[in-house]
Protein backbone atom coordinates (compact mmCIF):
# COMPACT_ATOMS: atom_id res chain seq x y z
CA UNK A 1 0.00 0.00 0.00
CA UNK A 2 1.27 3.44 -0.89
CA UNK A 3 1.44 5.97 1.89
CA UNK A 4 -1.56 8.33 1.94
CA UNK A 5 -3.37 6.30 -0.70
CA UNK A 6 -7.04 7.27 -0.87
CA UNK A 7 -9.69 4.90 0.38
CA UNK A 8 -11.41 5.16 -3.02
CA UNK A 9 -8.25 3.83 -4.68
CA UNK A 10 -8.02 0.93 -2.25
CA UNK A 11 -11.66 0.05 -2.93
CA UNK A 12 -10.99 0.16 -6.67
CA UNK A 13 -8.00 -2.14 -6.24
CA UNK A 14 -10.10 -4.59 -4.24
CA UNK A 15 -13.15 -4.73 -6.52
CA UNK A 16 -11.78 -3.60 -9.87
CA UNK A 17 -14.42 -0.86 -10.08
CA UNK A 18 -14.05 2.90 -9.77
CA UNK A 19 -16.03 4.51 -6.97
CA UNK A 20 -16.62 7.94 -5.52
CA UNK A 21 -16.91 6.43 -2.04
CA UNK A 22 -13.88 7.41 -0.01
CA UNK A 23 -12.54 9.95 -2.52
CA UNK A 24 -11.98 12.48 0.24
CA UNK A 25 -10.65 9.93 2.75
CA UNK A 26 -6.99 9.13 3.25
CA UNK A 27 -6.27 5.55 4.20
CA UNK A 28 -6.25 5.26 7.97
CA UNK A 29 -4.06 2.39 9.09
CA UNK A 30 -6.98 0.19 10.09
CA UNK A 31 -9.19 0.84 7.06
CA UNK A 32 -6.25 0.55 4.69
CA UNK A 33 -5.12 -2.75 6.22
CA UNK A 34 -8.61 -4.19 5.87
CA UNK A 35 -9.04 -3.11 2.25
CA UNK A 36 -5.51 -4.20 1.38
CA UNK A 37 -5.82 -7.64 3.02
CA UNK A 38 -4.04 -10.47 1.27
CA UNK A 39 -3.17 -14.03 2.20
CA UNK A 40 0.45 -14.95 2.98
CA UNK A 41 1.70 -18.51 2.69
CA UNK A 42 5.46 -17.96 2.63
CA UNK A 43 7.28 -16.71 5.71
CA UNK A 44 10.75 -15.65 6.75
CA UNK A 45 12.71 -18.00 8.97
CA UNK A 46 12.05 -15.71 11.89
CA UNK A 47 10.12 -16.67 15.02
CA UNK A 48 7.13 -14.72 16.25
CA UNK A 49 7.90 -13.75 19.87
CA UNK A 50 5.67 -15.42 22.47
CA UNK A 51 4.77 -12.07 24.00
CA UNK A 52 3.65 -10.72 20.62
CA UNK A 53 1.53 -13.82 20.02
CA UNK A 54 -0.04 -13.32 23.45
CA UNK A 55 -0.93 -9.74 22.49
CA UNK A 56 -2.41 -10.85 19.17
CA UNK A 57 -4.51 -13.54 20.81
CA UNK A 58 -5.69 -10.99 23.35
CA UNK A 59 -6.83 -8.83 20.45
CA UNK A 60 -8.41 -11.85 18.78
CA UNK A 61 -10.51 -12.73 21.80
CA UNK A 62 -11.67 -9.12 22.08
CA UNK A 63 -14.03 -9.93 19.20
CA UNK A 64 -17.80 -9.74 19.68
CA UNK A 65 -19.36 -12.86 21.17
CA UNK A 66 -22.95 -14.02 20.93
CA UNK A 67 -24.72 -13.01 24.17
CA UNK A 68 -21.28 -12.72 25.81
CA UNK A 69 -21.17 -16.54 25.94
CA UNK A 70 -17.63 -16.51 24.47
CA UNK A 71 -17.80 -19.88 22.72
CA UNK A 72 -14.45 -19.91 20.93
CA UNK A 73 -11.09 -21.44 21.79
CA UNK A 74 -7.76 -21.91 20.05
CA UNK A 75 -5.02 -24.52 20.19
CA UNK A 76 -1.54 -23.10 19.59
CA UNK A 77 0.57 -25.93 18.24
CA UNK A 78 4.12 -25.81 19.58
CA UNK A 79 4.81 -29.55 19.41
CA UNK A 80 6.76 -30.14 16.19
CA UNK A 81 5.48 -33.70 15.90
CA UNK A 82 1.90 -32.44 15.92
CA UNK A 83 2.74 -29.75 13.38
CA UNK A 84 4.33 -32.41 11.20
CA UNK A 85 1.27 -34.62 11.57
CA UNK A 86 -1.06 -31.85 10.37
CA UNK A 87 1.30 -31.05 7.49
CA UNK A 88 1.24 -34.72 6.47
CA UNK A 89 -2.56 -34.64 6.33
CA UNK A 90 -2.43 -31.77 3.82
CA UNK A 91 0.59 -32.31 1.53
CA UNK A 92 -0.67 -29.67 -0.93
CA UNK A 93 0.18 -27.00 1.67
CA UNK A 94 3.91 -27.43 2.36
CA UNK A 95 4.12 -24.18 4.35
CA UNK A 96 2.29 -25.94 7.20
CA UNK A 97 5.50 -27.81 7.94
CA UNK A 98 7.68 -24.74 8.46
CA UNK A 99 5.37 -21.85 9.36
CA UNK A 100 6.47 -19.98 12.51
CA UNK A 101 2.97 -20.14 14.03
CA UNK A 102 0.35 -22.85 13.55
CA UNK A 103 -2.97 -22.73 15.37
CA UNK A 104 -6.41 -24.28 15.16
CA UNK A 105 -9.43 -22.13 16.01
CA UNK A 106 -12.28 -24.01 17.65
CA UNK A 107 -15.98 -23.65 18.20
CA UNK A 108 -16.42 -24.41 21.90
CA UNK A 109 -19.87 -25.26 23.24
CA UNK A 110 -18.33 -27.36 26.01
CA UNK A 111 -17.40 -24.48 28.30
CA UNK A 112 -20.91 -23.05 28.75
CA UNK A 113 -22.29 -26.55 29.32
CA UNK A 114 -19.71 -27.13 32.05
CA UNK A 115 -20.57 -23.75 33.57
CA UNK A 116 -24.23 -24.82 33.70
CA UNK A 117 -23.15 -27.95 35.59
CA UNK A 118 -20.99 -25.88 37.94
CA UNK A 119 -23.95 -23.61 38.76
CA UNK A 120 -26.53 -26.43 38.86
CA UNK A 121 -28.53 -25.04 35.97
CA UNK A 122 -29.91 -26.88 32.92
CA UNK A 123 -28.48 -26.22 29.48
CA UNK A 124 -31.77 -25.79 27.64
CA UNK A 125 -30.44 -24.92 24.17
CA UNK A 126 -29.26 -28.29 22.92
CA UNK A 127 -30.16 -27.76 19.25
CA UNK A 128 -28.58 -26.59 15.99
CA UNK A 129 -28.23 -22.98 17.13
CA UNK A 130 -25.75 -24.08 19.82
CA UNK A 131 -23.41 -25.27 17.07
CA UNK A 132 -23.98 -22.17 14.94
CA UNK A 133 -23.27 -19.78 17.81
CA UNK A 134 -19.96 -21.45 18.59
CA UNK A 135 -18.96 -21.55 14.91
CA UNK A 136 -19.69 -17.84 14.45
CA UNK A 137 -17.83 -16.92 17.65
CA UNK A 138 -14.79 -18.83 16.42
CA UNK A 139 -14.97 -17.12 13.02
CA UNK A 140 -15.06 -13.68 14.63
CA UNK A 141 -12.05 -14.49 16.82
CA UNK A 142 -10.16 -15.86 13.81
CA UNK A 143 -10.82 -12.69 11.80
CA UNK A 144 -9.78 -10.48 14.70
CA UNK A 145 -6.50 -12.39 14.89
CA UNK A 146 -5.81 -11.75 11.22
CA UNK A 147 -6.49 -8.03 11.57
CA UNK A 148 -4.27 -7.76 14.64
CA UNK A 149 -1.47 -9.75 13.02
CA UNK A 150 -1.52 -7.65 9.86
CA UNK A 151 -1.42 -4.46 11.95
CA UNK A 152 2.02 -5.46 13.28
CA UNK A 153 3.42 -6.66 9.96
CA UNK A 154 2.62 -10.37 10.10
CA UNK A 155 0.90 -12.34 7.38
CA UNK A 156 -1.68 -15.11 7.84
CA UNK A 157 -3.37 -17.92 5.98
CA UNK A 158 -6.57 -19.56 7.28
CA UNK A 159 -6.72 -23.32 6.61
CA UNK A 160 -10.31 -24.54 6.25
CA UNK A 161 -9.14 -27.80 4.67
CA UNK A 162 -8.35 -29.20 8.12
CA UNK A 163 -12.07 -30.02 8.25
CA UNK A 164 -11.40 -32.57 5.50
CA UNK A 165 -9.53 -34.42 8.25
CA UNK A 166 -11.74 -33.44 11.15
CA UNK A 167 -11.58 -36.75 13.03
CA UNK A 168 -7.80 -36.99 12.76
CA UNK A 169 -7.33 -33.36 13.82
CA UNK A 170 -9.71 -33.80 16.75
CA UNK A 171 -7.83 -36.88 17.92
CA UNK A 172 -4.45 -35.19 17.52
CA UNK A 173 -5.55 -32.15 19.52
CA UNK A 174 -7.53 -34.24 22.05
CA UNK A 175 -10.73 -32.31 21.48
CA UNK A 176 -13.51 -33.27 23.92
CA UNK A 177 -17.25 -33.40 23.29
CA UNK A 178 -18.92 -30.19 22.06
CA UNK A 179 -15.64 -28.80 20.64
CA UNK A 180 -14.90 -28.74 16.90
CA UNK A 181 -12.25 -27.32 14.55
CA UNK A 182 -13.36 -24.33 12.49
CA UNK A 183 -10.09 -23.57 10.70
CA UNK A 184 -6.36 -23.75 11.09
CA UNK A 185 -4.19 -20.65 10.84
CA UNK A 186 -0.59 -20.11 9.85
CA UNK A 187 1.18 -16.86 10.65
CA UNK A 188 4.62 -15.32 10.40
CA UNK A 189 6.65 -12.52 8.90
CA UNK A 190 5.93 -12.60 5.14
CA UNK A 191 8.81 -13.35 2.80
CA UNK A 192 6.98 -11.77 -0.15
CA UNK A 193 3.91 -9.69 -0.94
CA UNK A 194 0.76 -11.74 -0.95
CA UNK A 195 -1.75 -11.75 -3.79
CA UNK A 196 -4.55 -9.16 -3.67
CA UNK A 197 -7.64 -11.16 -4.62
CA UNK A 198 -10.30 -9.25 -6.53
CA UNK A 199 -13.61 -9.59 -4.67
CA UNK A 200 -17.19 -9.85 -5.87
CA UNK A 201 -18.72 -6.38 -6.30
CA UNK A 202 -21.18 -4.84 -3.84
CA UNK A 203 -23.87 -5.18 -6.53
CA UNK A 204 -23.76 -8.92 -5.83
CA UNK A 205 -23.48 -9.07 -2.06
CA UNK A 206 -25.02 -5.84 -0.72
CA UNK A 207 -28.84 -5.82 -0.73
CA UNK A 208 -31.06 -2.88 0.24
CA UNK A 209 -34.26 -3.67 2.17
CA UNK A 210 -34.72 -7.08 0.53
CA UNK A 211 -32.65 -9.77 -1.15
CA UNK A 212 -32.37 -9.38 -4.92
CA UNK A 213 -30.07 -11.41 -7.17
CA UNK A 214 -31.83 -10.65 -10.46
CA UNK A 215 -28.60 -9.26 -11.94
CA UNK A 216 -26.37 -12.06 -10.74
CA UNK A 217 -25.56 -13.53 -14.15
CA UNK A 218 -24.30 -10.33 -15.85
CA UNK A 219 -22.51 -9.24 -12.68
CA UNK A 220 -20.68 -12.56 -12.40
CA UNK A 221 -19.76 -12.49 -16.09
CA UNK A 222 -18.30 -9.00 -15.66
CA UNK A 223 -16.48 -10.02 -12.50
CA UNK A 224 -14.97 -13.05 -14.25
CA UNK A 225 -13.58 -10.80 -16.99
CA UNK A 226 -12.17 -8.22 -14.55
CA UNK A 227 -10.49 -10.91 -12.51
CA UNK A 228 -9.14 -12.71 -15.57
CA UNK A 229 -7.60 -9.47 -16.83
CA UNK A 230 -5.51 -9.32 -13.65
CA UNK A 231 -4.70 -13.00 -13.28
CA UNK A 232 -5.75 -15.56 -15.84
CA UNK A 233 -5.95 -19.14 -14.52
CA UNK A 234 -3.59 -21.20 -16.71
CA UNK A 235 -5.00 -24.16 -18.61
CA UNK A 236 -3.02 -26.66 -16.55
CA UNK A 237 -4.78 -25.38 -13.42
CA UNK A 238 -8.28 -26.04 -14.74
CA UNK A 239 -10.15 -28.48 -12.50
CA UNK A 240 -11.69 -31.79 -13.56
CA UNK A 241 -10.90 -31.56 -17.26
CA UNK A 242 -11.59 -35.30 -17.60
CA UNK A 243 -15.18 -34.66 -16.54
CA UNK A 244 -15.90 -31.17 -17.89
CA UNK A 245 -13.27 -30.67 -20.60
CA UNK A 246 -10.97 -27.70 -21.19
CA UNK A 247 -12.81 -24.37 -21.12
CA UNK A 248 -11.91 -21.72 -23.69
CA UNK A 249 -12.54 -19.10 -21.02
CA UNK A 250 -11.93 -20.31 -17.49
CA UNK A 251 -13.00 -17.64 -15.05
CA UNK A 252 -13.57 -17.60 -11.31
CA UNK A 253 -17.17 -18.81 -11.56
CA UNK A 254 -16.26 -21.78 -13.77
CA UNK A 255 -13.46 -22.70 -11.38
CA UNK A 256 -15.67 -22.50 -8.29
CA UNK A 257 -18.57 -24.34 -9.93
CA UNK A 258 -16.20 -27.18 -10.77
CA UNK A 259 -14.75 -27.09 -7.26
CA UNK A 260 -18.09 -27.62 -5.53
CA UNK A 261 -19.33 -30.21 -8.04
CA UNK A 262 -17.84 -32.93 -5.83
CA UNK A 263 -18.75 -33.74 -2.24
CA UNK A 264 -16.41 -32.35 0.35
CA UNK A 265 -16.48 -32.51 4.16
CA UNK A 266 -19.77 -34.37 4.24
CA UNK A 267 -18.51 -36.09 7.39
CA UNK A 268 -18.97 -32.90 9.45
CA UNK A 269 -22.49 -33.67 10.67
CA UNK A 270 -21.47 -37.17 11.77
CA UNK A 271 -18.50 -35.72 13.66
CA UNK A 272 -20.69 -33.16 15.44
CA UNK A 273 -23.24 -35.78 16.44
CA UNK A 274 -20.44 -38.00 17.72
CA UNK A 275 -19.20 -35.06 19.78
CA UNK A 276 -22.63 -34.67 21.38
CA UNK A 277 -24.30 -31.95 19.30
CA UNK A 278 -28.02 -32.15 18.57
CA UNK A 279 -28.43 -30.78 15.05
CA UNK A 280 -32.22 -30.76 15.14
Amino acid sequence: MKKNERIADLIKNRFGLATSAGEDMQGSDELANILNHRTHRRYLDKPVPDELLEVLLGAAFSAPAKSDLQQASVVVIRDKDKQEAIANMIPAMPWLRTCPVLMVFLGDSRRIRRICEMRNKPFANDHLDAFLNAAVDAGLVLMNFIRAAEAVGLGCCPISVIRNHIDEVAELLELPDFVFPVAGMTAGYPSEDGYLSLRLPPAVNVHINSYNDSQLEPEIDSYDKRRDAIFSIPQEKQRKVEEFGVANFYGWSEDKARQVSSKERDQLAAYLVKKGFNLG
